[in-house]
């Protein structure tokens, strides 16, 4: 089977390694030059969590020579459009392509390749790209064993191509098969909304937020405002590493102190972890929020539903993104502290 990683930026690189470690034919494909030189030359370099070099054959887009069965799809969302069309003519009509990205694409990819070339899929491990040829696992090993993927049918079919996607993936850790995808890629959106989006908010890590009492207030409330967007579509969150997200709903009478040790038991073991949006204005380019924590404010929107705390995620790192610089942790905090949204 001719498998490909459509973008080997900082989970790619360690996916396609591990992927090709365990025998498969896979091509790493990225548009970094250097970086796909680096992997050819010196092989992946996976740091952190875990420690190997493993050799790989890696191809920037203007080189793709093969027609690939399976596609697992790391690009960032932005760059959709121009890397779906990419890979059109390296797909023959069973080609399945597997969406790992953040946020829920799987109707904009469907619409450009075809519902029954797409696959949806969510990546339950972290990973930040160090430089070229080099990528550092931020989540415990222990973790990626147990909870590494989710792989389904965007209908909620259980078909058998799942199994042989399941069998790929699980070179690198353990993949469940859902029926319920699109509930677990909103489970994933207010994983993502959370403490990606304050990560990259508030420009610090994972450890930084939930050390700090009035950012996880905040953060509290982005997650309650998912929760209620999805429900007023009809969707389910779906548990994540065994973890019922919905408990995390700001119910009637409820505090924000009553879900503090659920933030912990789940985003503990990723507390190394810098958002990837972060590390993308860190380089100065152009971040998913539009497809995280802007996604749920857009599907507020749909049904009534406010979201002043998305909004204010989306607004800080869009100011971030303009400006070119970093968002300060202190500043946009008290931003954060001196928030005082009309809930209607």
């Amino acid at each position: 089977m001719n498998i490909a990683i459509m973008g080997a930026g900082s989970l790619g690189t360690i996916i396609g390694a591990l992927m090709t470690e365990g025998g498969e034919k896979v091509d790493l494909i990225d548009i970094n030059e250097e970086h796909v030189n680096r992997l050819n030359q010196s092989g992946a370099k996976l740091t952190g969590f875990i420690n190997k070099t493993i050799p790989v054959n890696a191809i920037t887009p203007m080189n793709i020579n093969n027609t690939y069965d399976l596609v697992f799809l790391l690009t960032k969302q932005v760059y959709n459009y121009e890397s779906l069309n990419q890979l059109i003519p390296h797909l023959h009509e069973n080609s399945i392509v597997c969406t790992l990205q953040n946020g829920v694409p799987e109707e904009y990819v469907a619409s450009i390749i075809g519902a029954k070339r797409t696959v949806g899929g969510v990546v339950g491990f972290g990973a930040t790209w160090k430089g070229p040829g080099e990528s550092e696992l931020t989540t415990e090993w222990e973790t990626v064993k147990k909870y590494a993927f989710d792989i389904g049918e965007v209908d909620g079919s259980i078909t058998p191509r799942l199994s042989k996607i399941k069998a790929v993936l699980e070179h690198v850790g353990y993949c469940e098969i859902s029926s319920n995808i699109l509930g677990i890629k909103w489970s994933k959106v207010l994983m993502n909304a959370t403490f990606s989006g304050m990560s990259a908010a508030l420009g610090c890590t994972f450890e930084e937020v939930l050390d700090n009492q009035s950012a996880m207030t905040s953060l509290a409330h982005i997650a309650d405002e998912t929760i209620k967007v999805a429900r007023a579509h009809g969707i389910e969150l779906a548990k994540m590493q065994g973890k019922d997200m919905e408990f995390l709903e700001l119910k009637d009478g409820q505090t924000v102190a009553e879900k503090m040790d659920f933030y912990e038991e789940v985003w503990g073991p990723h507390r190394k972890l810098k958002a990837s949006m972060l590390q993308d204005l860190e380089k100065q380019r152009k971040s998913e929020i539009d497809y995280i924590n802007g996604f749920v404010s857009k599907k507020g929107k749909e049904v009534g539903v406010e979201t002043p705390y998305n909004n204010l995620v989306v607004q800080l790192v869009k100011e971030a993104e303009n400006t070119k610089k970093v968002p300060d942790f202190t500043t946009n905090l008290v931003r954060f502290e001196s928030f005082a949204p009309v809930l209607k």
